[in-house]
């Protein structure tokens, strides 16, 4: 299971993010479930787990270096905007198709 979240993952295009609900939706896993690979994603480079937020539109954690400061230079540097410590879901969400 761990190979089809980080797939999925990969699909987000630049500019988006997904929830870890989505995620797990998509994937069948529990949202907790998400957030632990995320925690343990050993390649952040080709598994972009910043574009990773809670369903509410704030940011949730980042265990890579520099925390959430680091969570919030990368997404925007993708282009997204930060307000009030979250993301506009309207206006940046992915959501996976459904089969």
């Amino acid at each position: 299971m761990n190979s089809r979240v980080y797939e999925l993952l990969r699909k987000v295009p630049n500019g988006r993010v997904t929830t870890y609900k989505e995620l797990a939706e998509a994937s069948g896993l529990h949202p907790r479930s998400v957030g632990m690979l995320m925690k343990n994603n050993k390649d952040p480079v080709n598994i972009p787990c910043y574009k990773v937020i809670r369903s509410d539109g704030s940011l949730g954690g980042y265990s890579g270096k520099g925390g959430v400061k680091t969570k919030i230079r990368l997404l925007r540097n993708d282009g997204i905007e930060i307000k009030n410590g979250g993301v506009d879901l309207k206006k940046y969400l992915y959501k996976f198709s459904k089969p």
